[in-house]
């Protein structure tokens, strides 16, 4: 799931981006957070069905022998739709991740850059500047995430014991129920695990892309002069 997802959200975002930035639709500032949103958004709806699958591996303990008749049964039981159960919540919290991060992390960098142009950017302030950034749309975003978790699991216990799932609520109700029941903190909910999971993970990420990049762009540049 991990492989194909991150290859469609870099690579759409790097092509949303030249293109918003050549049609001048939008504020330069404002270019990253306004592709790095549709990349996600996307993203997250070519893989939900990914997601799903991975889900009932984790809630059922089928094994991958048992999958596809897992699938084709939840097909038959609810239509092509159920395949992207979950869409919305998964959404909800990685489209505005994306739009927080991409913002900030071309804030931070060129900031860190100082007046370093942007395609020689070293690969230790890509490491810093998507450290902080993931670190601020981490934060901001974890309601939703907590949201996502709790769908899961009860999507495991329904699953456990071969019941059909009740109607799911809204996001915007479930964020009300943690908060009546848990007060404000119930939102943030691990919170310290999803720092040290988002920290280093999205500084690893942009820095392994940014350096990568540049490699292959210097590589093919030495190719078209037959060096």
């Amino acid at each position: 799931m991990t492989v194909p997802a991150t290859a469609i959200y870099f690579t759409t975002y790097d092509q949303l981006k030249a293109f918003l930035c050549g049609q001048a639709l939008t504020s330069d500032l404002y270019v990253p957070m306004v592709a790095g949103a549709l990349a996600r958004l996307g993203t997250v709806t070519v893989i939900s069905p990914l997601e799903l699958v991975r889900t009932k591996l984790q809630a059922q303990h089928v094994s991958y022998r048992e999958l596809g008749a897992c699938v084709r049964a939840a097909v038959v039981q609810g239509g092509w739709r159920s395949l992207w159960l979950g869409w919305g919540p998964t959404a909800l919290r990685d489209v505005p991740f994306s739009a927080l991060y991409w913002f900030n992390y071309e804030l931070v960098k060129n900031w860190l850059s100082g007046l370093r142009p942007k395609d020689q950017t070293s690969v230790g302030i890509s490491f810093v500047a998507g450290g902080i950034s993931g670190t601020v749309a981490a934060v901001l975003t974890l309601p939703f995430d907590v949201v996502k978790t709790q769908r899961q699991v009860a999507l495991g216990a329904v699953e456990a014991v071969r019941v059909l799932p009740p109607h799911a609520n809204s996001t915007w109700l479930l964020l009300r129920r943690i908060r009546a029941e848990s007060g404000t903190r119930g939102l943030f909910a691990g919170f310290l695990p999803r720092i040290i999971k988002a920290a280093p993970s999205c500084a690893i990420m942009i820095s392994t892309y940014e350096f990568g990049k540049s490699f292959f762009q210097r590589l093919n540049q030495e190719q078209s002069l037959g060096l």
